[in-house]
């Protein structure tokens, strides 16, 4: 699977958990949070637009970081 990398503007837990809520919700992915860098690494076959799109449910600053 593919993997992409995000930053995220997440300052506590409850930020990242809101992250782990819509990509469980989303399906098909495996994802990393790393809270003290801000960064989501997700392991997934959909297109990244899709990914960026979900995690934008959040309404936190996304930004696409690249492949892993």
């Amino acid at each position: 699977m593919p993997k992409h990398e995000f930053s995220v503007d997440m300052t506590c837990e409850g930020c990242s958990n809101a992250v782990s809520q819509v990509l469980h919700k989303q399906g098909g992915v495996e994802f990393d949070i790393d809270l003290p860098n801000k960064k989501v690494c997700i392991n997934s076959e959909h297109s990244m637009d899709l990914l960026l799109e979900t995690l934008g449910k959040t309404r936190r600053a996304i930004s696409y970081l690249g492949p892993k």
